[in-house]
């Protein structure tokens, strides 16, 4: 197996203070927990941020001043989201892109996501993927469902994007695939030979799951973004906390974690080492 690469997705678009009052909002205690989680061995940070209001953004602007503060802290490797918040155009999504960080994400379907829908029609998968190829941004592949690994093999057809691919599962997000170790094994078993993989598991779904990929030869997200409890009814403290968790589990079955540089030789990164 490759050393299990850890990512850590910090804040999200939907998370509040109300929700867990150690979220981070502003970059500066972005970039903080993005330090603690890779002292904790985290290799990626998986990044959204705010306004200052707490609201989610997609400015280029408030991305940039995390990004430098981050750098100035540490090697982690930059992952953007692309999702944003559900309701922002592809436009907004896309800002961060131009920022040329390293990874960007790319959901590739639209997806029920709780009460509202996360909207991703053909037409976005096509523009996204074109704006990561010419801006040199190696794509996360998000499926949220099994035909959202179809959907990445078309772009593939269409020589969008490249393999090998680097997916990530998100489970258990309801009106997504839920998140059981069944469906997990039915995605790992439904990509191409030769990808890599995440899981992000929701809700209490991110422990088992987590543990499974760990065990299977995959890797792991966890953080605020996903699950802001550490156990049943307690809270988790930080993100680091997770990550910190999700390191003892591979601890335990003599599953070795990677560095940022060995993270970037796995998904055939400029700079890996």
């Amino acid at each position: 197996m490759d050393k299990l690469i850890i990512t850590a997705a910090l804040t999200g678009a939907e998370v509040t203070r109300d929700d867990n009052p150690n979220l981070p909002v502003t970059p500066a205690e972005i970039a903080e927990a993005a330090y603690g989680c890779y002292q904790a061995g985290a290799a990626i940070v998986h990044l959204h941020v705010r306004n200052e209001d707490g609201t989610p953004t997609q400015s280029a602007e408030v991305y940039k001043a995390t990004v430098d503060l981050i750098r100035a802290k540490c090697d982690l490797i930059i992952q953007v989201s692309t999702g944003g918040a559900v309701g922002m155009t592809a436009e907004e999504r896309l800002q961060p892109v131009y920022l040329k960080p390293e990874m960007a994400t790319l959901s590739t379907g639209t997806v029920n996501f709780g009460d509202d829908v996360f909207m991703n029609p053909p037409a976005y998968l096509e523009k996204f993927a074109r704006a990561m190829q010419e801006q040199g941004v190696k794509p996360e592949i998000e499926a949220f469902d099994v035909g959202m690994i179809n959907n990445a093999l078309q772009l593939v057809k269409k020589g969008l994007i490249s393999e090998p691919l680097h997916f990530d599962f998100v489970m258990g997000v309801p009106g997504g695939i839920p998140g059981t170790i069944k469906n997990l094994l039915h995605m790992v078993e439904s990509i191409p030979s030769g990808s890599t993989w995440t899981v992000a598991g929701m809700g209490r779904t991110e422990l088992p799951l987590g543990t499974a990929a760990i065990i299977m030869g995959g890797h792991v997200r966890v953080g605020f973004e996903d699950n802001i409890f550490y156990e049943k009814g307690v809270l988790a403290e930080s993100n680091a906390q997770l990550v910190e968790r999700i390191f003892r589990v591979a601890q335990i079955h003599n599953r070795p974690v990677a560095l940022p540089d060995e993270a970037r030789k796995i998904l055939k990164l400029p700079g890996g080492d």
